[in-house]
This record gives structure tokens, C-alpha cells and sequence, in this order.
């Protein structure tokens, strides 16, 4: 088997971002517990990416980032992104709204985004968060990724974990999945596509 069949045939990569970086979070014990549930299946692997371990500083760039021009340390976060198939953002809502840390790390690249699907994972009040996704789709969609249409919505999330950090309702475990199998029917599609724009065949 030559090379780009053996790329289409491998599991898609999924990189769960984290995008708050607020002392005493449960973002964390969300991404962890989605992070689980990727375990379990054989048709996607994945890597957890916390904003604490990315600090970018402000996006104060002279030219925009889909000319492909980035600073040192946007470079770096790119050589990472890149590695992925697609997304999950797990995010909180602050004010209607998402993190600034968040659109800071989605502002500082362009082409790494593109062609790749994104759903999302949000808390919060009891709106769950269904605001800052509202917002992020737009944004996401400007990056040229493809938003499922689905998501998770976690309100009041301190209350759906135990002490030892698992989510008590098994309900979300597969919603979790039913979102995972849309994912990576997006990510095969899409990769695909990737693919042939590049001239891989």
C-alpha cells in the first residue's frame, strides 16, 4: 500500500482544545472526561490541548494570518494545530460569550484551520454555554471549518460531577458518542478532500 492510501485509511486525530485558562475551572474536568470517552473507540485518537500550556500574547501582528506570515511563537502553536484532523473546543461562557484566551489562539493562525471539522463542548449557567458556541461558530466558520451542527451543552456543569471529578449522568456519555461518530464521518470526509487539493491521490 503506498503512501496515501496508508493516510486515508489511518484513524483520524482529534485535538480537544481547552479554551479557558481561569483559576479554579471545571473546564478541565470536562475536557479530561470527553478526553475518556475518546478512549474507549478505535476510530479516532486524541490529544488534549490545555490554553495554559499555549501562551500566545496578544494577536498585534502587522499583516493577517492568512498571509501566512506568523511570529515565532504563533509558528510553534501551528506546528501543533497542524497535526490534527479536526477539533473539539471545549468552552466556557463569559458573558455571552467565549474566553479571549480562545479567540487569541484562533486568531493567530489561518491555514492550519482550514478544511477540518470542529464541534464544540460548552458550560456554563443555565444557558450551558449555548451562547459563546453561537459566537464561535461564526468565527470558526470565517477560519473555512466545518461546524457540526451538533454540540454538547453542560449547565450549572459543577453540579453534573461527583468529587472525584466523573460526570454522573450517563446521558452525556452518549450524547458524547453520538457527536464522536458525526466527527469523524466529517473528519474522513474532509481529510479527504485535504488531500486532493494537495494533489495526493
Amino acid at each position: 500500500m503506498d503512501f496515501a492510501h496508508t493516510a486515508v485509511a489511518s484513524t483520524p486525530s482529534l485535538q480537544i482544545i481547552l479554551g479557558s485558562t481561569r483559576q479554579g475551572r471545571i473546564g478541565d474536568q470536562i475536557a479530561n472526561w470527553f478526553y475518556q470517552v475518546v478512549t474507549t473507540r478505535d476510530d479516532v485518537r486524541a490529544e488534549l490541548l490545555d490554553l495554559r500550556d499555549w501562551p500566545l500574547p496578544f494577536f498585534d501582528q502587522a499583516v493577517p494570518p492568512i498571509t501566512g506570515q506568523y511570529s515565532p511563537e504563533a509558528e510553534t502553536w501551528a506546528t501543533k494545530i497542524r497535526e490534527a484532523d479536526g477539533y473539539v473546543i471545549v468552552t466556557p461562557e463569559y458573558n455571552w460569550s467565549y474566553p479571549a484566551v480562545l479567540k487569541n489562539a484562533l486568531d493567530h493562525i489561518y491555514k492550519e484551520w482550514n478544511t477540518k471539522p470542529v464541534a464544540f463542548v460548552s458550560y456554563g449557567g443555565s444557558a450551558g454555554g449555548s451562547r459563546a458556541v453561537q459566537h464561535l461558530r461564526q468565527v470558526v466558520a470565517e477560519l473555512q471549518m466545518v461546524p457540526l451542527r451538533d454540540s454538547i451543552m453542560l449547565p450549572f456543569a459543577h453540579r453534573l460531577f461527583d468529587q472525584d471529578g466523573t460526570l454522573t449522568d450517563p446521558a452525556y456519555e452518549a450524547r458524547a458518542n453520538a457527536l464522536l461518530d458525526q466527527w469523524v464521518t466529517w473528519a474522513e470526509a474532509l481529510r479527504g478532500m485535504r488531500m486532493g487539493a494537495a494533489g495526493v491521490v
